[in-house]
């Protein structure tokens, strides 16, 4: 198949489009380079199936001169603790908007990059996919981004009853692996591997007690790839991540990466961040996805434990900072 990924540049843009190529498919990759990174994709970059177009995609006429039978969405603003909240609403709108209108025109299938922080508040773990969204107060910006991805959401669901869009959305589950970003952008995970390469203090947000599930990018590959030539995710939610038993605290997740850097008898270092220092903000305490719907349709299986993945991750982190 012909395929639009938009940040292909990114994260799972660039695992993405690599493992599709492997498999025969033809790639068109849209990348402003804004947080995606071209040694991402220097590995594939002169492959004949891959086509790279530098631009944005809230540009609408990014995208006229080319067509495809699905355009993969994962191109976002994230968390306006790390850009603003008037951005991440903007720009995740007229994103997807652009290239809704485009699905529709081309009679494309969109799989939409969803996220786990839709839940937001909810206490009553393991998600599933009809589980309520619970969100905080509107004076708190942290809950933009959760509030465009709903809204996203809504929209692409909306626009199929209208028009007859087929979607596939998935709720990724903090993917980690390598090509993540290497700032908090790329997640706790990231900064805390790079503080223990480097023996110094891991920064643990609150005191560390909530949790989170995070997933291998292959995990998170293999998952899309299946909504990608699997017609029977057409129209259909899945919560992307991995086994409900990974599920780790964030203090828990900093003493294991700093155990698998520098030795079992190495004492971990930590410094403290009250979230007051963020100004008015709200964290998410637990965040487990309930995966069953994805093992139901596709058999699913992650293939990575927690300490497995971040055993490579690391590898490919020391190995880029010369560590």
């Amino acid at each position: 198949m012909k395929i639009i990924i938009t940040g292909v540049a990114g994260f799972i843009g660039s695992n993405l489009a690599k493992t599709l190529l492997d498999r025969g498919h033809e790639i068109i990759g849209i990348d402003n380079l804004s947080y995606g990174l071209e040694r991402n994709i220097q590995d594939f970059r002169d492959h004949p199936k891959f086509k790279f177009v530098f631009g944005d995609i809230a540009n609408p006429l990014i995208l006229k001169d080319f067509h495809s039978e699905i355009i993969i969405h994962l191109a976002s603003q994230k968390i306006p603790r790390y850009t603003n909240a008037l951005r991440t609403l903007d720009e995740n709108y007229l994103m997807l908007r652009n290239i809704i209108q485009k699905c529709i025109l081309d009679r494309s299938k969109i799989i939409f990059a969803s996220t786990s922080d839709v839940y937001g508040k909810n206490e009553k773990v393991p998600f599933h996919e009809e589980s309520d969204l619970v969100l905080g107060s509107t004076t708190i910006k942290r809950w933009a981004y959760a509030s465009s991805k709903i809204y996203g959401e809504q929209y692409i669901i909306a626009n199929s009853e209208e028009y007859g869009l087929k979607y596939t959305i998935g709720r990724f589950f903090g993917s980690y692996g390598p090509n993540h970003n290497l700032t908090w952008w790329g997640g706790p995970q990231s900064g805390f591997i790079t503080k223990a390469l480097e023996n110094e203090e891991i920064e643990i947000h609150g005191d560390g007690s909530q949790t989170r599930t995070f997933t291998y990018v292959d995990d998170t590959v293999d998952a899309l790839v299946k909504f990608v030539e699997n017609n029977s995710s057409d129209n259909e939610i899945f919560n992307t991540g991995s086994n409900p038993d990974e599920e780790i605290s964030i203090l828990g997740l900093g003493k294991l990466i700093w155990k698998l850097v520098n030795g079992e008898n190495s004492e971990p270092k930590f410094k403290y961040i009250p979230y007051s220092s963020f100004g008015k903000y709200e964290d998410v305490m637990r965040r487990v996805p309930d995966i069953s719907k994805l093992k139901q349709f596709f058999n699913f299986d992650p293939q990575y434990s927690l300490e497995e993945g971040l055993k490579k991750t690391i590898e490919w982190q020391r190995k880029l900072l010369g560590k």
